[in-house]
């Protein structure tokens, strides 16, 4: 492959762990496999009771190229902090502990990043046990997201950056304020810290990277990364980057996710219409203010468009209803 940034390009790879030691030697093999030679591996240790940390040094005393460190705090965010201020890469990257990169997965990668733009590779999730029927779906909405060299366009749904699959120019990364968020998801704050910076990215050709899911991954067992957290993050950066004073702001759906999100902008003073189809909630005043008929909507003003639906079909009709409009259409689904 090409580099378009020559032979020196040194890649530095953060890998927090905490009580990996089923997967975590193969996961470090699958880097020390990797066909682009030019990297470093940050292992820190985030407070491990098993044997992990035993693996994680072992590999380090194997290859120069691996070091091993033990978080001074606590936490992931705080592992990742540490692990960046021993990297020497300028080039920055992430991984996590039970992953595992295809042997192409850095010359990939570091082809097809730039000053100003983060790279982005097509996952796949497996599971020893089988794969449930929500993460096939995001793995092929995200994968089909990164093809688009667009990814930003629809960051209100769902995380759009894998989080160990990305590289970034040390520049980008330090514009983008790094790790040093303490905001849970940490992954998905990060990617609107991408995108608020302005960055742009390019997505590989195929898939790159092995993403595991199992019962004790830390996304499904730590309070972190509960929806509500998701959630907190998209309103946050909304009204911080995307909500727009000069056009009428309109929330549409009045299930959970819409009523959390009327709650925080009615919270925040932030002024809206809301938008639904359920005629036992019409007319009703929710957070003060008034739930109107969607039938009400008028495609000709140009607004800006909260969509709060999960439902699919109920998303199609949405999509058919404002299908013309010129407003700021954004899908929080």
């Amino acid at each position: 492959m090409r580099h378009l940034h020559g032979k020196t390009s040194l890649v530095s790879i953060i890998l927090p762990f905490k009580n990996e030691e089923d997967y975590l030697g193969e996961c470090i093999d699958s880097i020390i496999n990797q066909t682009y030679v030019q990297w470093e591996l940050i292992l820190v240790d985030d407070n491990s009771t098993d044997a992990s940390p035993r693996i994680a040094q072992n590999s380090a005393k194997n290859d120069k190229r691996i070091r091993y460190f033990k978080n001074p705090n606590s936490g992931v965010i705080e592992a990742l902090q540490y692990g960046f201020k021993q990297s020497t890469g300028n080039l920055i990257s992430r991984m996590d502990g039970d992953d595992i990169k295809t042997i192409d997965n850095l010359d990939q990668l570091v082809c097809a990043v730039s000053p100003g733009t983060i790279a982005i590779g097509q996952v796949q999730y497996f599971r020893s046990d089988g794969l449930g029927a929500g993460y096939s779906q995001y793995q092929q909405w995200l994968n089909e997201r990164t093809k688009t060299n667009n990814s930003f366009a629809e960051i209100y749904k769902e995380c759009v950056v894998p989080s160990p699959c990305w590289l970034a120019h040390r520049d980008d990364f330090l514009k983008s304020g790094g790790f040093e968020s303490n905001k849970y998801p940490e992954d998905y704050d990060l990617c609107f810290r991408f995108y608020e910076a302005g960055l742009k990215t390019q997505g590989t050709v195929g898939i790159i990277h092995q993403w595991r899911d199992h019962p004790t991954r830390t996304t499904r067992v730590s309070k972190h990364y509960s929806d509500n957290r998701f959630m907190q993050l998209k309103l946050h950066y909304f009204s911080l980057i995307d909500l727009n004073p000069a056009q009428e702001l309109v929330l549409w759906g009045a299930g959970k996710k819409g009523k959390a999100i009327a709650k925080y902008w009615t919270e925040n003073g932030i002024l809206f219409s809301w938008l639904t189809d359920n005629k036992n909630k019409i007319g009703h005043n929710i957070y003060g203010t008034v739930l109107e008929s969607t039938e009400t909507f008028d495609p000709s003003p140009i607004h800006q468009v909260v969509i709060a639906v999960a439902d699919k079909q109920g998303q199609l009709d949405i999509q058919e209803k404002i299908n013309g409009t010129k407003s700021d259409v954004l899908w929080f689904c």
